[in-house]
């Protein structure tokens, strides 16, 4: 049935600006596992756009784990976790998470996005409280500020001189609490904050820091604990904030911190109170998948000689591949057009890797956004590599 409201007639105009901009998003779908070697859209490409960093979201061990989750416990909890949401399934997660990133506690969220938003919020929830952001934090760390009631301050990113600055600032110097919330890896550039660097001034002058590990739990550090282990920073970080969405292959977040602040915002967290807690599978998923990091050290070894593989190859074939040091790694092309041309002749050759422009990155430095996997083989990073040699020559690119 085709309904047309008058009311509504504003998203047309709206779409035509975006598609004007080219700003508009039609998702591929796709119709397979994900996998390094996925169907999309009735194609069957090697995928270099995809979280499952560890390749584990096709595991057979963790899809049992799955599956023997709902036969014993159900599809989901319908309930929030301070009603009747909180299941033994989650609180043994939440004591594994805490085991994995040395930490005295951990408190699950429904998403990454939320527990940045839920952190943000209920920490910063004075116009006497600071909250310090490096400027290419992820968006939910944005929106978390913006929905704080504390005032915010910015500064250049993994610009330590800056950062001193700021908190040195006359707002910095009275504030009541100040929190400094920086991404471990950065998600568009592959980037890994100086936390050693971030810990010890925040310290310096009082203030306290969160890092969101998104993309380094399950990728960096001993067994994959993250950015604090990748810095040695144990027991020196207040807040690990992590999903479950990547390494992971589930959904969910966490936040790792001491047991009386997870206990705090157990009590005031919005997103943990008024949203219903993960399926029982989703926890079960990620008991697994922390099992296979301690005990199956191959994934990860995989994952970074893949990695840098790829990255030497592409230099190679005189593509700029930007600051990346992690499995996330830019094919910076700097023009929306390009990028999207780009991406259109790799998908039509067999590969999918997806443009990113405005606002997603800067104007200017548009890219294509690659990540490999620990399930790649050599011969599909090789196959990648040649077909971007041939339509990057196609294009002017390279």
């Amino acid at each position: 049935m085709l309904t047309t409201f008058d009311t509504l007639k504003f998203a047309d105009e709206e779409i035509a600006a975006l598609k004007k901009e080219n700003r508009f998003i039609q998702p591929r779908v796709l119709q397979s596992a994900q996998a390094p070697v996925s169907v999309i859209d009735g194609k069957e490409v090697v995928n270099l756009t995809s979280n499952n960093y560890l390749a584990l979201a096709d595991n057979q061990k963790v899809k049992k784990a799955a599956i023997d989750a709902i036969k014993k416990y159900g599809v989901g909890s319908a309930a929030v976790r301070t009603i009747i949401g909180t299941m033994s399934l989650h609180k043994e997660l939440e004591e594994k998470f805490a085991a994995f990133k040395h930490a005295e506690a951990s408190i699950l969220f429904q998403s990454g996005f939320t527990s940045n938003v839920a952190v943000c919020q209920s920490l910063m929830s004075s116009e006497q409280d600071l909250l310090i952001s490096d400027e290419l934090n992820h968006a939910s760390i944005i929106d978390g500020a913006r929905l704080a009631k504390a005032p915010r301050k910015i500064y250049r990113h993994k610009d330590i001189k800056h950062l001193t600055e700021v908190l040195e600032s006359p707002e910095a110097r009275k504030a009541r609490r100040k929190m400094i919330v920086t991404d471990g890896v950065f998600s568009m550039d592959g980037d890994i904050a100086d936390l050693d660097q971030v810990v010890e001034v925040a310290h310096r002058y009082g203030a306290f820091v969160m890092v969101d590990d998104a993309h380094a739990s399950g990728v960096i550090g001993k067994e994959g604990r993250g950015t604090v282990s990748h810095f040695g920073l144990d027991g020196k970080v207040e807040i690990q904030i992590g999903t479950l969405s990547k390494a992971f292959a589930a959904v969910g977040g966490y936040a790792a911190t001491t047991r009386s602040l997870r206990d705090y915002l157990g009590s005031v967290a919005r997103p943990f109170l008024f949203s219903s807690s993960q399926p029982p599978s989703v926890a079960a998923t990620c008991i697994a998948v922390l099992d296979i990091l301690l005990t199956e050290p191959k994934y990860l070894k995989k994952l970074w000689d893949n990695t840098a593989f790829f990255k030497e190859e592409l230099k190679k074939a005189g593509f700029d591949t930007g600051e990346s040091v992690t499995p996330i790694t830019p094919v910076m092309v700097g023009d929306m057009d390009k990028a999207k041309a780009l991406s259109a002749r790799l998908f039509e050759e067999g590969v999918f890797a997806l443009p990113l422009g405005f606002p997603t990155v800067p104007k200017g430095k548009e890219r294509l956004r690659t990540i490999v996997t620990a399930g790649h083989t050599l011969k599909d990073l090789k196959f990648a590599v040649e077909k971007f040699r041939k339509t990057g020559r196609e294009l002017g690119i390279i």
